[in-house]
């Protein structure tokens, strides 16, 4: 026998030896065939992997996703600015209770001392945006500073919406940067028992996707205002709701290009309705001092028309229009 085929016995032979007590000995399942390091080893009876390929399966599925989840959390810390902690996720709050929300620096992101004002909002829907609405504005005359405090007790009327689906409820503030630009962050999810309203079709389609407890991703564009202050305003500011936004300039969206022709035969709207307050007394002096409207993208050509002009007419007409000469 050469001495490469010793060598491949005896590296079958620290194969086997290898392999536990019933794998060996079992009727059946002697391992046929030449082993290299590239040959699955098969046995005669069952096509599976071996007890320590299955453990290094197992452990290198839980590595993977272990690395998955550290990823997934460090990029929530990075987008991160104001953090909720409460209501916590899950929670279950009764509603003839107020509310309390509190938050804190989340020690990422924009720096809770580098926002000035908020405001704050109760939602329900899913994590897209256009799957969730505003059910009330906790910030009922206006904007609110961070100065005052990182916490809140909210009483909320039952009839805003129901208690079903469950973890339905979140937060959402929306802060302005100093630097300019706005941060938006959204609360974990929670239930509010004893409502008696009903959710708007919206909110009961949007929840069929959501998965966890979690809320929104962030929306933060105050990198966007430092690196345009001076510039055209990135699109996406153009998209967050004109009753969303915060601070002395506000951001209307594209105006529509009528369309050639009219192929609709009923009317709906453009846009879900949204909640209002009717003013019980004078409201504060509008702080807003510029709208700005996003830039059309539209545009038209045009080309010389070769055709002569017709010729003055000679007929009747002629007769009439000689009169006004002079």
């Amino acid at each position: 026998m050469s001495k490469s085929s010793s060598d491949r016995d005896s590296r079958s032979t620290r194969i086997l030896s290898a392999l536990p007590t019933d794998s060996r000995t079992a009727p059946h399942r002697t391992f046929h065939g030449r082993y290299t390091p590239h040959t699955r080893l098969v046995s005669s009876s069952v096509l599976k992997p071996s007890h320590a390929s299955a453990r290094f399966s197992r452990y290198t599925h839980a590595m993977r996703w272990t690395s998955l989840a550290a990823l997934a959390a460090l990029q929530s810390a990075v987008l991160a600015d104001v953090e909720f902690t409460s209501p916590k996720a899950g929670d279950t709050l009764d509603i003839t209770s107020p509310v309390d929300i509190e938050w804190t620096d989340s020690n990422s992101g924009v720096a809770l001392a580098d926002l000035t004002t908020y405001n704050l909002f109760l939602c329900a829907g899913g994590n897209d945006d256009g799957t969730y609405k505003q059910l009330y504005t906790l910030t009922q005359t206006g904007p609110a500073s961070f100065s005052t405090g990182s916490k809140m007790e909210q009483p909320f009327d039952k009839t805003l919406g129901a208690s079903t689906p469950k973890n339905a409820y979140f937060f959402m503030m929306q802060s302005v940067a100093a630097k300019g630009g706005t941060v938006t962050n959204f609360s974990k999810r929670f239930t509010l028992s004893g409502m008696t309203g009903a959710f708007d079709p919206v909110i009961i389609s949007g929840m069929k996707d959501v998965t966890g407890n979690d809320g929104p991703a962030t929306i933060d564009t105050t990198n966007d205002a430092a690196a345009g202050a001076s510039s055209v305003p990135a699109d996406s500011i153009f998209d967050v709701a004109y009753t969303m936004q915060t601070g002395l300039t506000r951001y209307a969206p594209m105006q529509p290009i009528p369309p050639t022709k009219i192929t609709k035969k009923d009317n709906s709207p453009q846009h879900p309705t949204s909640g209002f307050t009717v003013a019980q007394s004078f409201l504060p002096i509008p702080s807003i001092q510029t709208t700005i409207t996003q830039s059309q993208t539209f545009s038209v050509s045009s080309r010389q028309n070769t055709v002569a002009a017709a010729a003055m007419p000679t007929d009747d007409m002629a007769k009439f229009l000689a009169r006004w000469k002079d």
